[in-house]
Parts: C-alpha cells; sequence; structure tokens
C-alpha cells in the first residue's frame, strides 16, 4: 500500500482529484511555474514563502497600539513606550499555542510563517488529500447520515500526538509535498460534481487554514452545500467563533481527560479543549466527541469516568460520544491496538452515567456501531462498519415509538 504522500504526488500528475478533474486559472502567482500538465507547481520552498498570501489573527510589535503584556508575563514586560523589536515579532493568536515568531520563524503548525513582521498563510489553496468519504467516517453519526462528505486537508497541526493516525500529512511541512493550486471555488465546484452535499475539512487541522476554510465554506453556503469541521479543538475563541457561524458540524478529539496526558502524549494542554466544545455546544452548531482510548495511557477507570461526568456536566447527555480503537501508529508503535472489551467498558460507563448516545468506534459490525433509541431501546441506525444497512427514522423521530432522536437528518 503506498503512503498518502505518494498517493498525492501520484495523483497531481493525473490532472484530477477524487475523480473530478479541476480547472486552474492560467493565471500563476509569483513564484510559480507550470509543469507539463499545466499545474502550477512551487519550485522551492523560497517561492513558496514568497507567494504566501497574509494570514489572519495575529499582533505584531510593529502595530503602534502593541502592549507588551500581550506576549510576556507582566513582570517581564515593558512599561511606558516598551520595546521595539527590530525587525518586528509576530504572535500568532489563531490556536492556543500563541506562537511568537520572530523574522523567519514558523509556529509549531509549520505552516504559519512571519515574513517581514507579517504572518503569512503558507498553505492557503494547497490541499495535500482530497477523498470522498462516507460521513460516518469522520465519524459523524447524527449528521445526514449516508451522505458523501468532499474531504480534504492541507498540511499542519499544533499538537504533536504520538498516536496520529494521520502524521505524514499533520507533523509535515506545506513544501514536503508538490501540490496543485486549488482555489476555493474549485473545491465547491469539485464536490458538486461528485454529487457531495457535504464538504468536510479534515485529516490534519483543518483551524491551521483557517482563511481557505472560511473562503471554501462561504462559496459553499452560496450552493446549498454543508460543511464539517473535524478538529482537535485546539483553536482561541474568536477564529472558532467565525467557524461555528460557517459550519454546520463539528467533530472534536477529545484525546483523553487528564492535563498530563495532553502534555506528555500531545504536547498541548487540555482547558482549550474543554473551552472550545463548551463554545461550540452554546453556538448551537451540531456537536459530536471522539475519544481515542490508548490502552495504558487514556484508558484508566478515573480519566473515563471524568470525561464522561464532565461531558455530562457541562454540555447534557445528548451528544453523541465514540470510543474509538487505537491502532499503533507512528510514534507508538509498542502498544497494541485496543481491546474491544475496553472500549465496551467505556460506552457501558458512559450510558449508566446518563450519555444516551455512546458508540464503538473503528470496530466494524459492532453492535456499538448502531444507533438506538433511548425510550424504546431499538435500532433506528444499523451499520455495517461506516455504511449505513437500515434507517428506521421517520422526519427525525424513532420509526417505532415516535420519539425524536437529536441530530440533523436532512
Amino acid at each position: 500500500m503506498i503512503s498518502r504522500r505518494e498517493f498525492l504526488i501520484s495523483a497531481s500528475k493525473t490532472a484530477s482529484i477524487a475523480g473530478v478533474p479541476l480547472a486552474l486559472s492560467t493565471a500563476l502567482p509569483e513564484g510559480w511555474v507550470s509543469d507539463a500538465f499545466g499545474f502550477a507547481v512551487s519550485d522551492s520552498s523560497d517561492n513558496l514563502i514568497r507567494s504566501a498570501p497574509k494570514a489572519r489573527y495575529w499582533i505584531s510589535t510593529a502595530s503602534p497600539s502593541i502592549d507588551c503584556r500581550n506576549c510576556h508575563k507582566p513582570e517581564y514586560a515593558t512599561s511606558g513606550k516598551g520595546y521595539t523589536h527590530k525587525p518586528a515579532v509576530v504572535q500568532c493568536v489563531l490556536c492556543a499555542q500563541n506562537c511568537v515568531l520572530r523574522d523567519g520563524e514558523r509556529g509549531k503548525c509549520r505552516s504559519r510563517m512571519n515574513v517581514s513582521g507579517e504572518l503569512r498563510s503558507l498553505v492557503y489553496g494547497r490541499p495535500v488529500s482530497v477523498h470522498v468519504d462516507p460521513i460516518e467516517k469522520k465519524p459523524f453519526y447524527h449528521f445526514l447520515p449516508g451522505a458523501d462528505a468532499f474531504s480534504f486537508a492541507t498540511s499542519g497541526c499544533p499538537l504533536r500526538c504520538k498516536f496520529c493516525q494521520n502524521w505524514e500529512i499533520s507533523q509535515s511541512r506545506p513544501e514536503d509535498f508538490d501540490t496543485v493550486i486549488v482555489p476555493p471555488e474549485e473545491i465547491v465546484r469539485s464536490a458538486s460534481s461528485r454529487k457531495s452535499p457535504v464538504i468536510a475539512f479534515t485529516y490534519n487541522e483543518p483551524t491551521v487554514f483557517i482563511e481557505y476554510l472560511s473562503d471554501t465554506a462561504k462559496i459553499a453556503k452560496q450552493q446549498k452545500l454543508r460543511c464539517v469541521l473535524v478538529s482537535c479543538g485546539f483553536m482561541n475563541t474568536a477564529p472558532l467563533t467565525e467557524m461555528c457561524g460557517l459550519l454546520d458540524a463539528i467533530k472534536i478529539d477529545l484525546k483523553g481527560f487528564s492535563p498530563d496526558f495532553y502534555r506528555n502524549v500531545c504536547n498541548a494542554e487540555i482547558q482549550p479543549v474543554l473551552n472550545s466544545i463548551r463554545q461550540i455546544a452554546r453556538s448551537k452548531v451540531h456537536l459530536e466527541i471522539v475519544n481515542l482510548v490508548v490502552p495504558t495511557l487514556n484508558d484508566s477507570e478515573k480519566m473515563l469516568r471524568g470525561l464522561v461526568d464532565w461531558i455530562l456536566g457541562e454540555i447534557g447527555p445528548d451528544v453523541p460520544i465514540h470510543f474509538t480503537r487505537f491502532h499503533p501508529d507512528y510514534q507508538l508503535l509498542n502498544l497494541p491496538p485496543t481491546p474491544v472489551a475496553t472500549l465496551e467498558r467505556a460506552r457501558d460507563l458512559a450510558m449508566s452515567r446518563g450519555i444516551r448516545f455512546a458508540y464503538v468506534g473503528n470496530v466494524p459490525d459492532h453492535p456499538g456501531n448502531h444507533t438506538y433509541c433511548p425510550v424504546c431501546g431499538k435500532a433506528v441506525i444499523r451499520r455495517t462498519s461506516i455504511f449505513i444497512e437500515e434507517l428506521s427514522l421517520i422526519k427525525g423521530c424513532c420509526k417505532f415509538c415516535g420519539k425524536a432522536i437529536p441530530g440533523v437528518w436532512s
């Protein structure tokens, strides 16, 4: 089996993405050349950086109103006129890493860079993975079941999860790929051509390409397409507010319920993720949560109970929770796959505490993949792996007893 990187390099030479030809603009940005097939390809990292558009969500020491306390602790912040940084230093305030960058430095996501005092997006219009997936693969189990999701990603992620299943793109730099420039209009046109009612921002952490995401989602909304986000939830409040205004559904990976787990395994903090989940729940955007259960690291009774009780207390019993099976990958090849019994224990714990829709994920044909009515107990959605086998919902209600099932069904 070829890697995703090898697949994308091959796919970029076939004049199509996901089987749909993309009619690219003939006007190339500065620093780009046409390959033998007419595609625009970066001829060096320098050209990629030079042609990168200005990003959003950042502050600069060159700003006349800059406050040193934005970047420094009060005891280290200068008073009065402040300190002049030459050249200008930039702080990215998109995600909760809040990276402070000198000229030429990139954030932890590798996709945003201080270029002469401006923050630039190195991944705008540069998808490195494009597929059409069932919406259940994301997973969304309570959002348009059976729908096709036109899914794409750039490179980059602010986290460093040791178990990452998509590390080949999430932990890469944009220049690691020979990319085709695909403007937002082409993404929407390709989704429409494939009759995909959903566009999914997924695979890496889509927050790092928020400018591309936002422009795509605005056009998609005009075309009556739905947009969904698959995210680690590690963003700041303002960009999440923007995304909630454009998206129809968000799936958040709550990777464990321990600050130490997040610091040691993900190189991040848990609190921004919890804040994001609360914010999404308040926004009324459809929300689902995934917990990848990793043997010996986040599968303790204490951690699972803490996660379940927090969800119940903060966002209620109707948000679907997926307890998903870990498979050895990236930097955790030494651990075994999650025992199915562990996932069943997590699901049973969640439902016994009051969660109404808990699932066993990444275990094909397990009965924990089905959706059950919380009143009569009958299966209203039966799934074989990630495919719908039987749908017993009538206008969002259980066909057997009439109970409304929370979700987006049409």
